[in-house]
Formats: C-alpha cells, structure tokens, sequence
C-alpha cells in the first residue's frame, strides 16, 4: 500500500531500542590493553530506535515511539529527550531494572566504536507492539524499525505493519541474517555500505556493487532497497529503476547517529507523500548535518537546517530543493 493512500495518515512510529549513550572523545582509539587520556565525554539520549524517532519529529512528522525504559536514574533523560523533540510516548513502557546503555568511543578522524547493552530493550514483547500498532494504525503512514530489538520480533514488527496497511521501512543494523519471511514484510531496506555487504554476500564499495546488493534484497521480497555509501552518496534500487543520490559535502566530527538521522528523515518525508527520491535527497542532508557535531541525538538536525542545506546545494550546483 502506497503512503499516499490514505489521507489521513501522515504519522511515523518508530518500534526500536532506547539508550543513555555515554560517549567519550580522544585524538585516538585506545590499543587493546591500552588505557588514554580523553578529551571530553557526554551523557544524552541514544539507541537507534530513539535517534530515529527524534529525527523524524525534527523533521516534522507527528511521530509515535514504541520502546522499553528502565525506572532508574536514566529514566528521566529518556523521558524528557523524546518528548523535547515532540515524539509521543504513550508507548513507552517503563520496567524494572536499568535502561539501555550504550558505550561510544570517538576518535579525531570521526570514527567511532560502539558497545551497546540492551537492558530493558530486552523486555519489548508482542503485546506491546500490538496493542501501540493497532493504536496508531489509522493515523501512521510509515513504521521505522532496527535490529536493536529482540530479533525474535522482527518478524512479528514487520508482519503486523504489512497487516496493517502501513509503509515499514528496516535500517538493518546492527546486520544479522533475517529469514525471507521478514523481508517479504519490508518495503524499504536502508543498509550502509558494510551491512549491505554482510546481508547480501556481495562486497559493497561504489554505485555498481551497491546496485548488485540492492538487486539481492529485491530477490527476496523488498520493495526497494536505498544503500548509503557515504561520501559517494546513496544508491537507489527498485524494480524499474537503480539511481545515485549524490552526497552532501560537509566536514564530519562525528559518525554516531548519522544513519539515524537519515532514516527518520526519510521515514518523514515519505510519511508526508514524497516520492521516494526526493525523500533520499532529504534523508541525505539530513545524515550529513549529523556528522558536524557531536554526540547521538544532540546531533539530529532540525528541518530549518536541513531545508537550508538543500538549498545551498540547489544553489551551488543546479539541483531541485524539495
């Protein structure tokens, strides 16, 4: 079912994981056994779930959250993060014991490592992603989920959006084999360059291996498949057509949510009507802004920014803003 359907649904939710991202900077990564003197360090909301969430609430669209939180000191970053950038938390369930965490280490170049620890992410259950979906149903065009969550649930997340009528899009990350049951529910995929690699079996490195491993996820039942390859933009494959979206030129300090923030842009924009192109295109800027600061969710771009860039680049090199 087309987004573009059903008037009245102009809604994202956003079924995934929430954490509190500690996240420390250095000029380098420590060697193993090796212990660093940093040069900063944050505390603010994370996990993939919530960063997308919140960009897609940046980015304009009502947008829902279905997720576990834990009740201790965290809790309140949680709940208060989500709901500054507008995102309904009706569905966010508190349980006991510790949230989410997720450990991020950032070098100079950008780069980062990550260890997250699911926690209450792991107490998300079937009854609470039916009773949020079937809440949201009439007013939700397009669902965003991850692999954060329990992968037991992947299928059911998809299924029951595909039942539903809603448009689902899976950032498949962090990668892990899916049974073909799953990928027949999806309706756009949104690997980066290395997770396309190790789902599909084919090394992705430009446009032409991109196209390869778009081809693959087509094979097994997705609608569309959008490959981000970073500097060299994001490689667009449907059954009719294959496209390069060029990148964005910017100066990145830090990596960490910038798929996040492409995937909630993209979520947005098609939950709005846009074609899936032009929703690339937006998805785009949005990632590259993203790695000009630093930190998960404090880096999220607000739509001002983002317009704004569209029309730098509309400017600098002939291209149509949104």
């Amino acid at each position: 079912m087309s987004v573009t359907e059903i008037p009245s649904r102009r809604g994202v939710v956003v079924v995934g994981s929430v954490t509190a991202d500690l996240t420390t900077f250095s000029q380098r990564l420590p060697a193993r056994g090796e212990t660093i003197l940093g040069d900063d360090f944050t505390l603010v909301l994370g996990g993939k779930g919530a960063n997308q969430a919140v960009a897609a609430g940046l980015a304009g669209a009502p947008t829902s959250f279905v997720g576990c939180v834990g009740d201790d000191l965290f809790h309140r970053l949680v709940v208060e993060s989500l709901s500054a950038a507008g995102v309904d938390i009706t569905h966010l369930r508190t349980v006991q014991g510790p949230t989410g965490i997720a450990h991020i280490r950032v070098d100079d170049s950008a780069q980062n490592d990550i260890v997250t620890v699911p926690l209450a992410n792991s107490a998300l259950d079937a009854t609470q992603i039916d009773r949020a979906l079937t809440a949201l149903a009439p007013t939700t065009a397009v669902l965003l989920t991850q692999l954060e969550t329990p992968s037991t649930l992947t299928e059911y997340i998809t299924g029951r959006a595909r039942e539903l009528g809603i448009t689902t899009i899976l950032d498949p990350a962090p990668a892990a084999p899916l049974p073909d049951a799953v990928w027949r529910n999806v309706d756009i995929v949104t690997p980066n360059e290395t997770e396309a690699t190790l789902l599909s079996g084919i090394t992705v490195t430009d446009a032409p291996s991109a196209a390869l491993a778009g081809a693959w996820f087509l094979e097994r039942g997705v609608g569309a498949a959008v490959i981000t390859l970073a500097d060299q933009g994001s490689c667009v494959v449907t059954p009719t057509s294959t496209t390069v979206i060029g990148a964005f030129p910017v100066t990145a300090i830090d990596t960490t949510a910038a798929g996040d923030a492409y995937a909630g842009y993209l979520g947005a924009a098609l939950a709005s009507g846009a074609e899936l192109a032009d929703a690339v295109q937006l998805a785009a800027a949005a990632g590259a802004l993203a790695v000009t600061k630093r930190g998960a969710s404090p880096s999220l771009p607000g739509r001002e920014e983002v317009d704004a860039l569209l029309a730098e680049n509309a400017a600098a090199e002939g291209a149509t803003a949104l």
